[in-house]
């Protein structure tokens, strides 16, 4: 086997559609583990690519790759071995066999729909049918998609097929089909719970995997866990074997390499891989991943267990019911999301609150107050809702959903409306269950809207066609042809309603006010411990004793995040310049110097707690002649 480069043979339309250029370099991701020779057929493969053009705008590029005998290197042999093809008078069968891929390019996302086109238009060629394959690419080519809203639209690219598009009703709502189950499936609840959060706080994600559409799918399912975020990093569900110094970029990214890649991968400090196929995560140890405040974290992955896991909860009983079937893989995704939804709805309830409209400037500005969402969520200390609150993708959040008169879709209903019911049946795990299937109802509503789908048919190759001794290589397609063809179709669409469809908006509700995220006994418990820790490590530090001093003094440093508890630090430490005017050595010094610079740290961090202390004055150094 060899490797080279690969190179588009022929494209259509040959010029550019006006909204949409062509793609540069779209032949490293048609092979992104490099255009190599085979000695033996291979199976069809097809799996998405998503690139990412300069304006930000997404192109899905379905690629379908088969494989044919090399003509050049069977006409190499022939002529070596001539005098023995005389003798026999038979043709050899072809030994080397070099890939060719059938790429179709789209800013939609309809993956099902152009596997189907692809695979029919394979068909077409490998099974010799009577159908012109220049008809084909121009139907296609010309084909009208309908705008977002649940409309259905049935076509044919003229090789028998009946095909069908159905748009989900609603475009901001991610569409996901099996993706996320099979997420659940392939990593389990806390990496996949680990996942989410390295993505939310700006961390970079590496999948790998033997299957590039298990690529596709994993990065689509973690992506579509964020909403109502959206990701704005790179990303790059398939990255080629060319491109895989990308991964040293300081920038966060989803990517996702191939398993033969895995040792040039494995010594990046600062990313964190996820193998799809042995279900492992692998996080380095110089990133602190911030985790979900509780008790939402204890609540969604209570949810997620029994949602996939529903024998879990009666393995115990000494009668337990008869098994519990599992909902059917696209419910059962669509219920994930479910629990995902409502743990956004929970995490920023009240935000509208928060959001403060500018107006000096030419065009109105929505700002929001972190500080105050934090502070009245009770979760000032948290680095989690911090780093999230100070992403990129909670600013686009603001930017889209700030204004108040606006199209809204089911986070605007949950986060206005459910919060308070979610709070109720924290405790009450049959009314949890049946509140995020209503929910994952209406998820899986949004991308089957139409209960009674239309009949389709796309024919497919014959069984074991790939694996014939001898197939004509894929014939050269007339371009003069496919481009009479595209305008004859283009013409007829002319007067066909634009596919795009009024956007209904409505004054966005502003939901409950915004409250401390945990309840009063809770927080009053843990403000409690946190003020004990910081007594008790002042204690030591003022009696030098080093090594209760050294076991406290961490989660010391962690209850200063707090407000009561830097008040407390500042109490205590004039209580000790009243009761005795302390002399430090530079251990005890040090550990005070410590404490205090968190404090002010935090302090200015959040620009809502200001105070000076003057320890030189009052703690004076003792300073010994070594």
């Amino acid at each position: 086997s060899g490797a080279g480069l690969g190179k588009i043979i022929q494209r259509f339309p040959q010029k550019d559609w006006d909204d949409t250029p062509f793609p540069q370099g779209i032949e490293l991701f048609c092979q992104p583990g490099g255009w190599q020779l085979s000695r033996e057929r291979k199976q069809p493969t097809f799996f998405v690519v998503v690139l990412t053009d300069i304006d930000s705008d997404r192109h899905y590029c379905s690629c379908l790759t088969f494989h044919e005998a090399e003509i050049n290197l069977q006409g190499t042999k022939k002529e070596e071995t001539e005098g023995e093809v005389e003798v026999s008078g038979l043709i050899q069968p072809a030994e080397v066999f070099a890939p060719k891929s059938l790429v179709l390019v789209s800013r939609l996302d309809y993956p099902e729909i152009f596997r189907a086109c692809l695979g029919l238009i394979y068909t077409v060629y490998v099974d010799s049918l009577n159908v012109s394959l220049e008809s084909l690419i121009a139907n296609l080519c010309a084909c009208l998609v309908p705008a977002a809203g649940g409309s259905q639209k049935l076509f044919s690219l003229g090789a028998g097929d009946r095909q069908l598009i159905q748009t989900p009703l609603h475009d901001s709502l991610p569409v996901t089909g099996t993706s996320v189950a099979l997420l659940f499936q392939q990593l389990g609840i806390q990496n996949v719970l680990s996942l989410f959060c390295a993505v939310l706080t700006e961390n970079k994600v590496l999948f790998h995997s033997a299957s590039f559409q298990r690529l596709s799918d994993a990065c689509r399912a973690l992506e579509s866990l964020m909403f109502p975020l959206k990701y704005s990093y790179p990303y790059i569900p398939i990255l080629p074997a060319q491109l895989l110094e990308v991964l040293s970029s300081p920038t966060p990214f989803i990517i996702g390499v191939h398993s033969v890649f895995k040792t040039d991968v494995h010594e990046l400090l600062d990313v964190i891989i996820a193998d799809l196929d042995g279900g492992t995560i692998k996080i380095p140890e110089c990133i602190h991943l911030s985790s979900l405040p509780e008790p939402l974290l204890h609540q969604t992955q209570a949810a997620l267990s029994l949602i996939l896991h529903p024998d879990l909860e009666v393995a115990d009983h000494a009668f337990p019911p008869p098994r519990t079937a599992l909902s059917h893989s696209k419910m059962l995704d669509k219920e994930v999301r479910a629990v995902f939804l409502r743990l956004f709805a929970q995490l920023f309830q009240g935000y509208r609150s928060c959001l403060q409209l500018i107006r000096i400037h030419a065009e109105p500005v929505i700002h929001f107050h972190k500080t105050a969402f934090l502070g009245q969520r009770g979760l000032v200390e948290n680095d989690f809702l911090t780093k999230v609150l100070n992403g990129m993708a909670f600013a686009g959040f603001v930017s889209e959903r700030g204004p108040p008169y606006r199209s809204c879709d089911l986070f605007d209903e949950v986060v206005a409306f459910e919060v308070e019911r979610i709070k109720v049946e924290e405790n009450n795990p049959m009314k949890m269950i049946k509140h995020v299937r209503e929910l994952a109802e209406q998820l899986f509503k949004n991308e089957n809207p139409n209960p009674h789908m239309a009949f389709q048919k796309v024919p497919r190759p014959t069984e074991g066609s790939h694996l014939r001794v001898h197939i004509l290589p894929f014939p050269k397609i007339n371009e003069t042809r496919v481009q009479e063809l595209i305008q004859e179709n283009l013409a007829k669409n002319q007067n066909a309603p634009p596919a795009s469809r009024v956007e209904k908006k409505c004054v966005v509700p502003a939901g409950p006010p915004v409250v401390s995220i945990m309840d009063k006994v809770t927080t009053v418990f843990n403000s409690a411990q946190r003020l004990e820790v910081v007594r008790n490590c002042i204690s030591f530090i003022f009696e030098n004793k080093t090594l209760e001093t050294e076991k406290t003094l961490p989660a010391a440093l962690r209850a200063l995040k707090g407000k009561a508890a830097r008040q407390c630090l500042t109490d205590e430490l004039g209580l000790h310049v009243q009761q005795n005017r302390a002399i430090l050595d530079h251990q005890q010094f040090d550990y005070i110097i410590r404490m205090m610079n968190c404090t002010l740290q935090v302090t200015f961090s959040s620009f809502k707690f200001l105070f000076s202390f003057e320890n030189n004055t009052f703690f004076p150094r003792q300073f010994n002649n070594y």
